[in-house]
């Protein structure tokens, strides 16, 4: 039951990432008395911790590689040399800029109440509030919305309390490039972070414990990834499982990793753990609620996106779908759609995209190759080395492949991976063809301008396995 000094909104969105900030504005549009609760930074992972800064450190990386390589292009660039403690303030700033846009409309927004602070349940509707500033609030709310995101994890390693471990957030913070950079993890994060610094000029080691990088991708593209971050001069050890770390005193460590049967030690000055992240849900305390989580601490939700408590629902990262800002928008459209606009969406079916922020970018869209023949899909593939394409030659960045699959009856693309220059944006082509039904026969037939990556796509679907 709602106490006497409780205060009664019509809605509660938990988190201010990229679905419950448009969430929150479009309830409060409608007439709905809205309330925004935010632990720490307005924006969410994306904006603060996530997509923004990182690309924003991708871009100087980019600049220091293309420096590097001014001589190929006739040019005489010099020596690049970095300032860590400038790319980080360039990164701070663009940061801060986003956030405090994304504070100003939030605070103009009429009917929405923006409220800093620690949110928790205190029953089903009830949510207690602790203040930065301190003091308590609490507020009751027919439907409630969580939006509180992941954090990396960090996984438990004899004698890690002997150094000072990085994760995704910290490394960002850095004012001076390490000496050497040994990155715990080859998914996603790992290879960003390891191409980053190795372009800053650290020495670089990524240990994956799996036998490839990139273990969702297909065994072709990511053995390609693989290649491209050995020329670049990074350390890749796979198959190998972190033991223990010693600590050797100044920050420098030596970490044993066991491979087979045999153990080595690799010697750093930086350790960055990027093999995973887990959901913010131990301090919401959601069984005061009585809401659903897994085993992972993500909480369960159906297509519709709600929990097993009526009028509670949870968007983004923390219901365990897929990590991407992109995939949080959704769910705010979603959840608008059905409770705003009367409809009846579901994630159901969803075409989700993603690009991996490599140099060159690794652009994905639908099914592997592995999924649809597991699935026992008959599929033809179409692949093409970057190579082969003019636009890419023209600029100098002939590193990657193109690779589509497509069903062999119906002609459509059912996935797509573009391991190449701008590869998302070369990615997003094929998924509008495949977001209209398209047979693959129009991208082969049509006319692009030259000399485009777009018309890499005619010779792409002429170039199937047999």
């Amino acid at each position: 039951m709602p106490h006497s000094a409780d205060e009664r909104f019509d809605a509660v969105i938990i988190g201010s990432g990229q679905a419950g900030n448009p969430l929150a504005v479009a309830f409060a549009n409608a007439g709905r008395r809205t309330v925004l609760i935010e632990r720490e930074h307005v924006g969410g992972t994306c904006i603060n911790e996530g997509c923004t800064p990182t690309k924003t450190m991708i871009a100087s990386a980019r600049t220091a590689y293309v420096v590097a390589r001014a001589a190929d292009y006739g040019v005489d660039g010099g020596r690049a040399v970095v300032d860590l403690a400038a790319v980080r303030d360039r990164k701070r700033e663009i940061v801060e800029s986003f956030r405090s846009g994304s504070e100003r409309r939030l605070n103009e927004t009429e009917g929405l109440t923006l409220v800093i602070g620690e949110a928790h349940f205190a029953g089903a509707h009830r949510i207690e509030v602790d203040l930065r500033g301190g003091g308590r609030r609490a507020i009751t709310a027919p439907l409630i919305f969580l939006n509180t995101g992941t954090r990396p994890a960090r996984p438990e390693l004899p004698g890690l309390g002997g150094i000072e471990a990085l994760d995704s957030t910290s490394i960002m913070e850095l004012d001076a490039v390490p000496e050497h950079l040994v990155i715990l993890g080859g998914g996603y994060v790992g290879v960003e972070f390891g191409q980053m610094f190795r372009r800053f000029g650290s020495r670089v080691t990524v240990v994956q414990r799996r036998d490839r990088l990139l273990p969702r991708e297909d065994p072709d593209i990511a053995s390609a990834v693989e290649g491209i971050l050995r020329d670049e001069g990074i350390a890749i050890e796979l198959g190998a499982e972190a033991r223990e770390i010693i600590a050797r005193g100044d920050g420098a460590f030596s970490l044993v990793v066991r491979r087979g049967d045999g153990e080595r030690r690799i010697d750093g000055t930086r350790l960055l753990f990027a093999a995973g992240r887990r959901p913010n849900t131990d301090r919401l305390r959601p069984a005061a609620a009585g809401v659903e989580i897994d085993e992972r601490g993500y909480v369960r939700v159906n297509g519709r996106l709600e929990t097993n408590v009526p009028g509670i629902y949870a968007l983004g990262d923390v219901n365990g779908g897929p990590a991407f800002t992109h995939v949080s928008y959704d769910d705010h459209r979603i959840v608008r759609a059905n409770l705003l606009e009367g409809g009846a969406a579901t994630t159901e079916g969803r075409l989700i995209p993603y690009t991996v922020f490599l140099d060159p970018q690794l652009g994905r869209v639908g099914w592997t190759e592995t999924e649809a023949r597991a699935a026992g899909r008959a599929v033809r593939v179409a692949r093409m080395p970057m190579r082969h394409v003019a636009r890419a030659l023209e600029v100098g960045e002939p590193r990657g492949a193109i690779k589509a699959i497509v069903d062999p009856a119906s002609e459509r693309i059912l996935g797509a991976a573009v391991l190449g220059i701008e590869g998302g944006e070369l990615m997003a082509v094929l998924q509008t063809a495949m977001i209209a039904s398209l047979p693959y026969t129009a991208l082969r037939d049509g006319i692009f301008a030259h000399p485009t990556l777009a018309e890499s796509l005619n010779n792409l679907f002429t170039s199937f396995d047999e």
